[in-house]
């Protein structure tokens, strides 16, 4: 059996310009990277302005088991499955973390053969938009630690820093240090620590900006610190915002690739879902929106996180309607949340999956909530036995949802046809999409309303540092943003452990902070964590390079 990387390798891509003049872009429009990706220029955009959307396609799923149930592979099969029906569809995906790609997930271009290409790019370097990201973000934090070693005009009480530098890597050893302990010629000592780059707040801010006047504005906005008076200190009062805009100026233009059947794609940031608002840019999506009658974008990890984040900010912000959202699930993930251990989720098991099944049913409530109905994927994995599949799809039918099986990982489009006639279905309804709560709701209540709602907690405790936080969070005006909950991925609960759909929980609530550049709170739940670490035996150890250059190991 070949591996993703070896069936990404065996791919012969269109030209970029072929794919774009499908879209209607011209070879003029296009910044080349090569031949076979490109960045679109925000202007393209502009002369769209009057085109009518498509009809907006999320793909979400079930809380997932450590390597994830195949969101990505299911969205870029279902968008290959639209364009083989002769449909007009456009991706928009989030570009991959290098902390995955060396440590527990490997490659997140999806996989089997349906994949973006070329997958040893955008899994590694690509255009360089993470990079961009990451400088601007530590430019900021440079900026900062030499105003107060250059006198501190701005009174900032360094007690009150909250603004971190990050990088692109999984790095435990870097949560928490102390910098400055050279002397007085390097630097005021303080402590402080590193963050994932997924995890900026310039991430956050880049895939939420709707052009460069707008990513400027937000960047202004962020706060870093406060003055000892309490008032906040900004990237704007720090005279950085211009130069951190400067920097992102060819990162914000959307990166253009294609699937391994050439459907278009546009793969551009990567926020987490679990610690951040977990979506593509805005920009990519208005262009995949504008430039397509199906677009087919994607939110990190479950429903509970991602897609929650999505209908709650990235929606709220932008102004999208989705009308169609597609979950899927798998029936490996099911049986663990029905009680049984990773090494045996190869065995048939139709007990377990049906006590597992209650997980699905969870994230189906939640796009209900937001008030669509749900389509559920089941990806096939070689393991499923065929008294899994009809136990699962009775399950289905007693719940009454749509369902169809997704082979797209081993037939590419073609094992996504059953899913694309449901998903266009249900886009010849009009959205009935609405947020799930308004934003003059406290921020206290907000947070409870995605618990109850979207959790399934009874409700919140709020420990006494984020009470203080939030209160003041509250008085400083930003009352009013939507909240962005960092908690962990493998539980709809807190608690990683607690599979299936947990009940007669609490989630407690340790700490806020205001990303006022992004536009929204971030509550931290239970111990969730902003700077990943690897495992025992990362998968960068069987990451390696051939004499001419192949890359092998890559997922």
């Amino acid at each position: 059996m070949l591996s993703d990387v070896e069936i990404a390798q065996q791919c012969k891509p269109k030209h970029i310009r072929d794919v774009a003049a499908e879209l209607g872009i011209t070879e003029d429009d296009l910044i080349f990277y090569g031949k076979d990706k490109a960045k679109v220029p925000l202007e393209v955009l502009d002369r769209l302005a009057d085109k009518p959307d498509g009809k907006l396609i999320l793909v979400t799923a079930i809380t997932p088991t450590p390597a994830g149930e195949g969101k990505t592979t299911t969205a870029i099969g279902l968008a290959d499955a639209l364009h083989r029906m002769g449909k007009s569809t456009c991706l928009a995906l989030r570009e991959p973390s290098l902390g995955p790609c060396f440590g527990v997930k490997g490659g997140a271009a999806g996989g089997g053969y349906a994949q973006v290409v070329p997958m040893t790019d955008i899994n590694l370097h690509f255009t360089g938009d993470f990079h961009a990201i990451t400088t601007a973000h530590n430019l900021l934090a440079a900026m900062l630690d030499n105003h107060i070693h250059q006198g501190n005009e701005l009174n900032i009480d360094i007690h009150s820093i909250t603004w971190k530098r990050v990088m692109d890597m999984n790095e435990r050893a870097l949560r928490d240090i102390v910098i400055g302990l050279g002397g007085k010629a390097n630097g005021i000592p303080r402590q402080s620590g590193f963050d994932i780059t997924t995890a900026s707040e310039i991430m956050a801010l880049f895939c939420l900006s709707s052009n460069r006047a707008d990513l400027e504005r937000r960047i202004e906005n962020v706060i870093v610190a406060l003055d000892k008076s309490g008032k906040p200190v900004t990237a704007k009062d720090l005279q950085a915002s211009g130069a951190m805009a400067v920097t992102l100026k060819d990162a914000i233009m959307p990166n253009l690739v294609q699937t391994l059947e050439h459907t278009p794609a546009f793969v551009h940031g990567g926020p987490f879902a679990n610690i951040a608002h977990g979506c593509n840019s805005v920009i990519a999506t208005r262009f995949a929106m504008k430039l397509a009658d199906y677009p087919v974008t994607e939110a990190g990890f479950g429903s509970d996180l991602g897609a929650e984040k999505f209908f709650n900010i990235k929606c709220r912000a932008a102004g999208l309607k989705p009308t169609a959202v597609v979950v899927v699930a798998t029936i490996r993930a099911l049986k663990m949340h029905g009680g049984v251990p990773l090494a045996d989720l190869g065995t048939s098991n139709p007990a377990a999956l049906e006590k597992g099944i209650e997980n699905l049913e969870k994230h189906c409530e939640n796009v209900r909530n937001v008030g669509l109905e749900p389509i559920v994927a089941i990806n096939k994995f070689p393991t499923d036995s065929p008294e899994e599949v009809e136990t699962l799809s009775n399950c289905c039918k007693n719940m009454g949802v749509q369902w169809a099986l997704s082979d797209v990982w081993a037939k590419g489009g073609e094992g996504g046809i059953e899913l694309a006639e449901l998903v266009l279905e249900a886009c010849k309804q009009e959205s009935t999409f609405h947020v799930a709560y308004p934003d003059d709701m406290s921020i206290k209540d907000k947070i409870t309303t995605v618990a109850q709602k979207f959790y399934g907690a009874d409700g919140v405790t709020f420990l006494p540092a984020a009470n203080t936080q939030i209160k003041q969070i509250e008085e400083l005006g930003f009352g009013n943003f939507p909240v962005c909950i960092a908690k962990c991925q493998t539980s709809l609960s807190d608690d990683p452990k607690a599979f299936g759909r947990p009940r007669n929980f609490n989630i407690t609530v340790r700490g806020a902070k205001v990303s006022a550049g992004a536009g929204f709170v971030v509550a931290y739940a239970g111990d969730i964590m902003t700077m990943p670490g690897l495992p025992k035996v990362p998968a960068a150890a069987k990451i390696g390079m051939k004499p001419n250059g192949e890359i092998y190991g890559l997922f």
